[in-house]
C-alpha cells in the first residue's frame, strides 16, 4: 500500500507529462514503453480498476452502477472512458469481456481472467485476484525503479557535501597561504 502512495505522488508531480501521454493516449491507448513510469502508472490503473469493481460487485452494488463509480474512481480519462465504453455495451446485453478486449485499455490477462470470472459466476473474486497480481507488480516496480535511482540521489549528496567541504575549507586555505607567505 505504501508504494500504492508514492505512486500517486510521483503521478502528481509527474501530472503534465501523464495529461501529454492521454492526448496521445487517443490514438493509442497507454502505452508502457513511452517511459519507465507509464508502466507503473498503467499497472496502478488497472490494480485500482480491479479492486474497486471487485469490492463494489461483492458488497452488492448492481454491475452498471459499480462500472459507472469504478469509471469515475479511476483517476485516469483513458481507462474512464474505457470503463464508460464498456459499460454502454454491458447496458445494450453484450457480456463484459468482448467490449473490454475491444477497448485496447486492458492487458489480456485482465481481459481472460475477468472471462473466467464471468463465465464462472466469481467476477467480484477474480477481480481480486487480479488487483492483487497488479498491486504485486506496482510494489516490484517502485521497489526496481528506487533502485534504479539509489545512485544517482548518492551521487548527487556526495556533490553536496563535496560542494560544502570546498567552499569551508578554501577559504581557510587562503587565509593559511596569507599567514604563511
Amino acid at each position: 500500500m505504501a508504494s500504492l502512495t508514492a505512486l500517486r505522488w510521483l503521478r502528481g508531480t509527474m501530472l503534465t507529462k501523464t495529461s501529454a501521454l492521454r492526448t496521445s493516449a487517443e490514438s493509442e491507448p497507454m502505452n508502457s514503453t513511452t517511459s519507465v513510469t507509464s508502466g507503473c502508472l498503467r499497472k496502478i490503473a488497472v490494480a485500482r480498476f480491479t479492486r474497486t469493481l471487485g469490492t463494489l460487485l461483492s458488497s452488492g452494488v448492481p454491475m452498471l452502477e459499480a462500472m459507472n463509480i469504478t469509471a469515475f474512481t479511476s483517476g485516469n480519462a483513458v481507462v474512464e472512458n474505457a470503463i464508460l465504453s464498456v459499460r454502454k455495451a454491458v447496458e445494450t446485453g453484450r457480456t463484459v469481456v468482448d467490449p473490454l478486449r475491444e477497448s485496447g485499455v486492458f492487458p489480456n490477462m485482465v481481459v481472460q481472467m475477468v472471462g473466467v470470472g464471468e463465465h464462472t459466476g466469481g467476477l467480484d473474486t477474480m477481480l481480486g485476484k487480479v488487483a492483487d497480481f497488479y498491486e504485486d507488480e506496482v510494489d516490484v516496480a517502485v521497489a526496481d525503479l528506487l533502485a534504479a535511482m539509489e545512485p544517482m540521489i548518492i551521487l548527487f549528496l556526495g556533490l553536496v557535501v563535496g560542494g560544502i567541504v570546498i567552499s569551508m575549507y578554501l577559504p581557510l586555505f587562503s587565509l593559511i597561504g596569507k599567514l604563511a607567505g
